[in-house]
């Protein structure tokens, strides 16, 4: 069956896109954080919508997720996504006037102190891609695709980029990361001990 992958991101195009956040705005470091914490970890969009206060732990450098069939993972938290992350909850959330009681716990807010909708993530999304000038369709699931994308051009081992995408199956994580087959095929060749003593 052939899957249909989106279009990846160049690490070019992810930076231009964050950088065209307006950070005078009132959601622009909310937004920042939003997209840097996409970017670093990889987020299916239901789970980023879902992040919990609770779940987040900067001082090791982790998030606990919640995705599928309510599988919790952890997954590494870069530096650069902690500080914006970190400026969002002293500048904006702390003075957020109004927090919906059943989202006290709920890491990123909207303006009426509830979480944020799916579709206000697409929404955020498509509006600072073509402020960036990117002729792209980019949603959240373009960023989760670059996320693995970048990590496997760099030489992550796909067993854990499997692990941070939440995957059951290794197979998944190979079409997801445009990682060819053969990559697979001779890597099994080279190291498999069988095919060692054949030689």
């Amino acid at each position: 069956m052939t899957r249909y992958l989106p279009d990846v991101l160049s690490i070019e195009e992810t930076e231009a896109i964050i950088a065209s956040i307006d950070m005078s705005e009132e959601t622009g470091q909310r937004n920042r954080a939003i997209l840097e914490t996409l970017y670093a970890c990889g987020l299916r969009v239901s789970e980023l919508v879902n992040l919990r206060l609770s779940h987040y732990f900067p001082d090791q450098g982790f998030l606990r997720v919640i995705g599928k069939n309510n599988k919790e993972r952890l997954i590494p938290i870069g530096s650069t996504a902690i500080k914006h992350i970190g400026f969002y909850l002293d500048g904006v959330r702390r003075h957020c006037p109004v927090i919906q009681p059943k989202d006290e716990d709920i890491l990123f807010l909207n303006r009426r102190g509830g979480r944020l909708s799916r579709v206000m993530i697409f929404h955020i999304i498509k509006d600072l891609t073509a402020k960036a000038g990117i002729h792209k369709s980019v949603s959240p699931h373009t960023f989760r695709h670059s996320f693995a994308t970048h990590l496997v051009e760099m030489g992550a081992d796909l067993r854990a980029v499997q692990e941070m995408l939440g995957h059951e199956s290794i197979i998944t994580t190979e079409i997801y990361t445009h990682v060819n087959t053969e990559y697979l095929r001779k890597t099994i060749m080279d190291f498999h001990p069988m095919n060692k003593k054949s030689g």
